[in-house]
C-alpha cells in the first residue's frame, strides 16, 4: 500500500508541498443528486418556494463554495480558479448537479468541484425542507479530473 500523501514521518496531518511541481491547466468535474416529492418538484419548477429561487440560488452557492473549498477543508491549498460551472437539472423525482472547475495550478480542483455540488445540494435541501421531510441528498462522486501542460 502506497504512503499517505497528507502524513508526515509520525503519521500526523500535513499539507503537501506541491512548490516543486510545473502549473497546469487543471479541470475537475462532480455531480450529485437530491430526491425529491413530486410537489417539491412542481414548486421548485414553478418557482414558488417561500425561499425564492432555489435553482439559481442553489447555482451560487455551489460557485461560492468551490471558491472558499480551501477555508473549509483543512488540508486544501488555496487555488486561482479561473472557471467554476454549476448547473442543476431538474428531474421528475429531484435535481441533479454539475459541476466543472478549472484553475492553473500545482494541483488538481477536485475537493473544489466536490464542494460546489454539495454545497449547491445542501442549498436545495435548505430551500425546501419545510415542504418536504423525505429529501434525501445521495451520489455525490467525482467524474473525472485532467491535467494538460501549459505551453510556454
Amino acid at each position: 500500500m502506497n504512503k499517505l500523501s497528507h502524513t508526515d514521518d509520525e503519521g500526523r496531518a500535513n499539507m503537501v508541498d506541491v512548490g516543486h511541481k510545473a502549473n497546469q491547466l487543471r479541470i475537475a468535474k462532480a455531480q450529485g443528486f437530491i430526491s425529491l416529492q413530486p410537489e417539491t418538484v412542481r414548486l421548485v419548477l414553478e418557482n414558488n418556494m417561500k425561499k425564492g429561487d432555489v435553482l439559481t440560488v442553489a447555482q451560487l452557492a455551489g460557485i461560492q463554495a468551490a471558491k472558499l473549498t480551501s477555508s473549509i477543508i483543512p488540508l486544501c491549498h488555496t487555488l486561482l480558479i479561473t472557471k467554476v460551472d454549476v448547473k442543476l437539472t431538474v428531474e421528475s423525482r429531484g435535481i441533479s448537479t454539475f459541476s466543472e472547475v478549472h484553475c492553473i495550478g500545482q494541483t488538481g480542483v477536485e475537493m473544489e468541484a466536490l464542494t460546489a455540488v454539495s454545497a449547491s445540494l445542501l442549498t436545495v435541501y435548505d430551500m425546501c425542507k419545510a415542504v418536504d421531510k423525505t429529501m434525501e441528498i445521495s451520489n455525490i462522486k467525482l467524474i473525472s479530473k485532467t491535467k494538460t501542460d501549459i505551453e510556454k
